[in-house]
Formats: structure tokens, sequence, C-alpha cells
């Protein structure tokens, strides 16, 4: 029987800035098990809202407990998943994805973002949001509705890869910031390290695709996730699915050469799920994919391509 957990947001259940194959599980799950995870907001105590009431208690905690940081997120977990093996494919069911806190921050940093040479001052504003409502308001006046999700979803990176900054994705996932990756969402990862050692955070409440000026709208969430470890289908490298479309990631310090992955994944799973010989799914991309960028940011850029499955002809 399949069985659910939870992780609080507890400094102790959560890392600043780093993801490493020696960080000890707080929670080992079998396959096919649900893991509900609290995450708070990307750190740094400047971030903070002068209304100091608003910040929540947790959050506090989080930064007292873990000053300074290798990087700029909060990650809770690992959880550590039975029959996981390297070279085996974690399935990762996005279930779930609830803003927790009535206030984000959005954040310009110097030397940063898209603009760098145009926007070369810190800035922050603290929107609030709605949960109920399910919208944020811009200090300035002026709602978006939300679209959370978690900006990063990884497994542990490999052992020789030692202690990997939060802010740069890789093979593992990590900090894609990828807003296709919502509830509905199957992701799948690599696994690298026995127990495949699941971690999430940095809450985005919405995010354009682009990220351009640093962050999105950063805040606390609440996610479920079915975690299944899958021995028939190996990936190199993070690949997804929603009901409708399939969702491949590239990810690179060149655009071009993100793209160009993103292409190449997917071509490869097209090829496995379908008929189409390597060149007829290219034309298949070329006719019915779209690129996106997805952001601009995080040291290896991103770049995805969502094709309909709609689209797909002689399923295997």
């Amino acid at each position: 029987m399949m069985a659910h957990h939870l992780i609080p947001a507890r400094p102790e259940s959560m890392v600043f800035g780093y993801l490493d194959a020696r960080i000890p599980p707080v929670l080992t799950v079998n396959s096919g098990d649900t893991v509900k995870l609290e995450a708070v907001p990307a750190g740094r105590e400047d971030r903070l809202p002068p209304e100091c009431a608003r910040v929540p208690p947790l959050y506090r905690a989080a930064l007292a407990a873990h000053p300074g940081g290798f990087g700029s997120h909060f990650i809770t977990g690992p959880v550590f998943v039975r029959g996981a093996e390297i070279g085996d494919t974690l399935q990762v069911e996005i279930l779930s994805a609830r803003p927790t806190i009535n206030w984000g921050f959005v954040s310009i940093e110097p030397l940063a973002g898209t603009l760098p040479a145009v926007f070369d001052s810190a800035e922050t504003v603290h929107p609030a949001i709605d949960v109920q409502a399910g919208t944020m308001t811009w200090p300035w006046g002026g709602t978006l509705p939300l679209d959370p999700f978690f900006g990063i979803l990884a497994v542990a990176p490999p052992p020789r890869w030692g202690r990997c900054i939060s802010d740069v994705p890789r093979a593992f996932g990590g900090n894609m910031d990828n807003k296709e990756l919502r509830p509905g969402t199957m992701l799948y990862l690599p696994v690298f390290n026995e127990g495949a050692l699941f971690m999430a955070g940095d809450g985005h409440g919405v995010q354009g695709d682009g990220e351009v000026c640093v962050t999105a709208l950063e805040t606390g969430l609440t996610g479920t996730f079915r975690l299944t470890v899958r021995k028939d289908y190996p990936v190199a490298r993070p690949f997804a699915e929603s009901e409708t479309h399939l969702i491949a990631i590239g990810l690179h310090e060149d655009l071009d050469d993100a793209a160009a992955q993103a292409v190449a994944e997917m071509i490869d799973h097209l090829s496995r799920r379908t008929r189409l010989t390597a060149s007829q799914a290219y034309m298949l991309c070329s006719l019915a994919g779209d690129l996106r960028v997805t952001q601009l940011v995080d040291g290896n850029k991103g770049v995805h391509m969502m094709l309909a499955k709609a689209h797909l002809p002689n399923a295997v």
C-alpha cells in the first residue's frame, strides 16, 4: 500500500544554497509513495519586507539557522526512495503546489539579470499575495493571477561533482525555473545515487518565461509529489510531460546550445515513444514544436520545447 509522508519546513529538514550527494536524507519512502513538503522562499535577510510582522517565524528560523549560503535557495530534503539505483529514472509526479504565505519578493540585483548594464542598482519590492483569491498585488497597484511552481526540483548530483551551487541547473535538475513544471506535470530525472535523494524548493508564485530580472515572485509553497522509480525509461537529463504536451529541457551557458539540447532531447524521446525515425521526428519538431526561453539568469540558461501529444503518430 502506498503511503503519504510530510516534511515540514524546519531548519533541520532543509539546506541552504547547495546540492550534494553527501547530505543525509531527512525521509525514506517506498517507490510510489507521496511526499508533501513545505518550502520557504529563497534566502537573505536583506530581502525581508519592512513590515516585519508579516514575515513567517519559520522563515526567520531558517535564516537564523543557515546564515550565509553557498547559493541563494533554501531546499527541502533530501528524500531517499527505496529501490532507486544509479542509472534509474526518478519519476516525479507534481500533484500540488500551493502558496502558504501572504507576501513574496521580486528583486533586481546589480550586475545580474538580462539587462545588467541598464539596471545596475539593487531593488526589492514585496507584493501582497491573496492565497484564497489566487492573486498577487504590486505595491504600486495592479494584480496578476498566481501560477505557482517549484523553481528547484532535483535529485542529488553525482558524488564526483561534490557540492553544487543551488543557482545553476544541471543534469540533476535543480534551479530550472521552468513554469511548465506545475501541478499535473510529470518530471523525469536521472538517478546518480542510491535512493535518488530528491529535493525541492525555491517557491515561485508566478513567473514569465525568461525570468528576466533574476527573480520570480519568490514565496513559500507547500507541494505534494508522487515519487516512483522507473527502471524501464532511462534518461540522461531532465524531461517532462503534461497531459497534453511533451516538454524537452535544454540547459547550457550558451542559449544556442541550450536550444540545440532541447531539440535533440525531443527527437530522442519522440523516437523512443513512436515509430518515427530521427529525421522524421526532427521535421515534426520544426512544424509542431515550440521552443521557449525558460530562463536567462541562472548561469546555465534554459530553453524548453513544447510539443502537443496530439501530433504524435504511430505510438509504440
